[in-house]
């Protein structure tokens, strides 16, 4: 009995990630977004980007540990 259990169990079909959020193009943006962050930091002409620099780039930052969990 427990034999034709499993055979239902792996019968189920596998669903798979949309494309657009596997790992790769997400962990691409997320380095992009720290980098803009960097970017904005080190900038010496709008102090409004200086101000959010910090918040950009943890943002950045947590998106990229968030999205490294995502199956390939």
């Amino acid at each position: 009995m427990s034999g034709s259990r499993s055979s239902v169990a792996s019968a189920a079909p596998v669903r798979r990630w949309p494309r657009w959020l596997r790992r790769r193009p997400l962990e691409r943006v997320a380095i992009a977004v720290i980098a803009a962050g960097v970017l904005m930091m080190l900038q010496p002409f709008a102090l409004a980007l200086f101000t959010w620099s910090f918040v950009t780039t943890l943002a950045g930052t947590v998106a990229f540990t968030i999205v490294s969990k995502f199956p390939e």
